[in-house]
């Protein structure tokens, strides 16, 4: 196989590719919680939730997809299990737990601003730490595409 050559060393696009491997992780693990909360949610909230995560884990998957064609782009490997997920991810599992509607939406707007805040702390890194600003800006869009998307309507509820 041909080396890669963009203009950053294999030890820049290692450290960027480690960096989507851990928002990849998270995407998915947030996509899982999502669903899971989108079959159990009951109560007088149950069609406007259901349908909202619908939504949402709908627009995850677009996201988690690009992540990994990103890391790849980079000659990279992304993370495919749930084993590597949890390893790499930053969202906490609640197994058992079977919250009310109202400490799903909660539980979730929580993992949807960690999130936030880590693609936050990647794009500085990508830019400064690696010299990767494509990458820095494919990140700033994914953030952008999620408002667009409407995962950010958790926070209203």
């Amino acid at each position: 196989m041909r080396k890669l050559n963009i203009g950053l060393s294999d030890e820049q696009r290692a450290g960027v590719i480690e960096l989507l491997n851990h928002d990849l992780s998270d995407a998915y693990l947030l996509l899982i919680k999502t669903k899971k909360y989108h079959w159990d949610v009951v109560g007088p909230q149950f069609r406007s939730l259901h349908q909202l995560w619908e939504e949402h884990y709908q627009a995850l998957t677009l996201n988690i997809d690009a992540m990994a064609e990103r890391v790849r782009t980079l000659g990279g490997y992304p993370i495919g299990t749930a084993e590597g997920f949890l390893k790499y991810g930053s969202i906490k599992e609640h197994i058992g737990d079977l919250p009310l509607a109202t400490e799903m939406v909660s539980r979730l707007v929580d993992d949807h601003e960690l999130v936030i805040r880590n693609l936050r702390q990647h794009v500085q890194q990508c830019g400064e730490e690696f010299n990767d600003d494509g990458t820095a800006d494919f990140l700033t869009g994914l953030m952008e595409t999620a408002r667009a998307n409407g995962l950010d309507v958790a926070l209203v509820y």
